[in-house]
């Protein structure tokens, strides 16, 4: 897969209008800055292209594929066209289904429930909780992490070929990663996965975001992101794929909307026809504004022009790891080296700071909204620090208090509505922070690292 570095033409490739682009937060040090909100592989802030339409729809809401009325007509048609316009953003096969969910980690839970009986499941370690645990009723072959994309598709290969050639067997793989955004082999490890009678699912929560995603080009079988990822406000997301294993399997939860016919039986029983389309694993009312906020979100994406797009994030993560690479105390992680392609997502840690004691800092001093911790991928940021699995440390902040050494990181992550001026601050804030420490004192509460109140730090 990969990364366009075409020339910028400034005129198209201005950041992205997204909600809270103008808000101020208080500085400990006295004051109010403009939020530079660089959380993004989190909850990537909503498009203000995004909440328009969905305010312009807000009156005309109505419950969707059960009223005569006109507003629910409207609101299905809405529905149904957004489904549409989610299918060809990802370049479904005309045989795909697009169902909607809450999120990735629902998706995921969704095609675990689906799958065939006696079904091999391979993940890598490198996953997110919402990829790496799913996989409950399957037999789990756990892949440790390899160190080069050639050895993350030769891993994947010598497993699958020990299988059982005759069962149903699953791959999942993410697209990029959300702790070091780097860009995995998917069309290799697909591939592969195809050769040995496998099929995949792609974790494109962080790829869709930053980067074109084509079901067809990339030959996976089914693909998973989220709403919240993808400048889309609302808990929705996404899985698209083959109909085959979905049409199979029990609806995902049992209620109105999944089934077709309901009647009661002689002896007293209840005999279901459940439908064979994506409506199967959608029972009860949808969150339709979430589902038009993801259409909202992909159109947007695509008339903005993704190449620009991705040229000027691949200009963002330059200036990062450019601006990171100054600075001695820093240590970016990565798992297939320095010259990887990657989204813009970077973790990193820097050597005499606890994680959040320095996230606490960018925060409560420069405005900085970062993320600290393991980022829900506990084996992967341990491989990554070099950590016993028995260590502490936890999805969130640690227990070390400020100056310890922490076995979490730090987490900067961008996107198409990221001002340069935010990139600037992070990288003055970070030198700032290494070279003079904090200006404030911090203590551990509940958890997390925040500001002593009364307390400015003897500097």
């Amino acid at each position: 897969m990969s990364v366009s570095t075409a020339a910028l033409d400034p005129s198209v490739c201005a950041p992205l209008p997204v909600l809270g682009q103008d808000v101020t937060v208080p500085l400990v040090t006295g004051g109010e800055v403009t939020y530079a909100a660089l959380d993004y592989a989190a909850s990537a802030p909503a498009l203000q292209r995004v909440w328009d339409d969905v305010a312009a729809y807000g009156p005309y809401y109505g419950s969707v594929h059960r009223g005569a009325g006109y507003l629910s007509q409207l609101s299905t048609d809405l529905f149904e066209n957004s489904r549409r316009t989610v299918t060809e953003f990802l370049g479904c096969r005309a045989d795909d289904q697009v169902v909607f969910t809450r999120s990735t980690t629902d998706s995921l839970n969704l095609l675990a429930a689906a799958i065939p009986a006696n079904c091999q499941v391979f993940v890598y370690e490198t996953e997110h909780h919402a990829s790496l645990l799913p996989w409950r009723d399957a037999q789990v072959t756990y892949l440790n992490a390899p160190r080069t994309p050639g050895q993350a598709v030769e891993t994947l290969e010598r497993a699958l070929a020990d299988r059982d050639p005759y069962g149903p067997a699953l791959v999942c793989v993410t697209g990029a990663s959300n702790v070091t955004g780097e860009l995995w082999p998917v069309r290799e490890l697909a591939a592969a996965a195809h050769a040995h009678g496998a099929r995949i699912v792609l974790d494109a929560a962080q790829l869709a975001p930053h980067h074109p995603v084509d079901i067809a080009e990339l030959d996976v079988d089914w693909v998973a992101f989220s709403g919240h990822k993808l400048y889309a406000p609302f808990g929705s997301g996404v899985l698209a794929g083959r109909a085959d294993w979905l049409q199979a399997a029990e609806p995902y939860l049992a209620g109105g909307g999944a089934s077709r016919k309901v009647a009661r039986r002689a002896d007293g029983g209840v005999d279901v026809d459940w439908h064979t389309t994506a409506a199967r694993h959608e029972a009860g009312s949808p969150n339709v504004i979430g589902v038009y906020s993801i259409a909202s979100a992909c159109k947007a994406l695509t008339e903005a022009g993704f190449d620009n797009l991705v040229a000027r994030e691949q200009e963002l993560v330059s200036r990062v790891r450019e601006g990171l690479a100054e600075v001695p105390e820093v240590q970016v992680l990565s798992l297939f080296g320095d010259d990887a392609p990657r989204v813009g997502v970077i973790s990193f840690v820097v050597r005499g700071w606890n994680s959040s004691h320095f996230a606490a800092a960018l925060s409560a001093e420069y405005g900085i909204g970062v993320r600290d911790g393991l980022f829900c991928a506990h084996p992967l940021v341990r491989t990554l620090l070099g950590s016993d699995p028995q260590d502490p440390g936890e999805c969130g902040a640690p227990e070390a208090e400020p100056g310890e050494r922490s076995l979490n990181a730090i987490r900067v992550s961008f996107g198409a509505g990221t001002p340069d001026e935010h990139i600037d601050r992070f990288l003055r804030a970070v030198t700032e922070l290494v070279r003079e420490g904090a200006q404030w004192k911090y203590r551990t509460e509940d958890g997390r690292c925040v500001p002593d109140r009364g307390e400015a730090a003897q500097v």
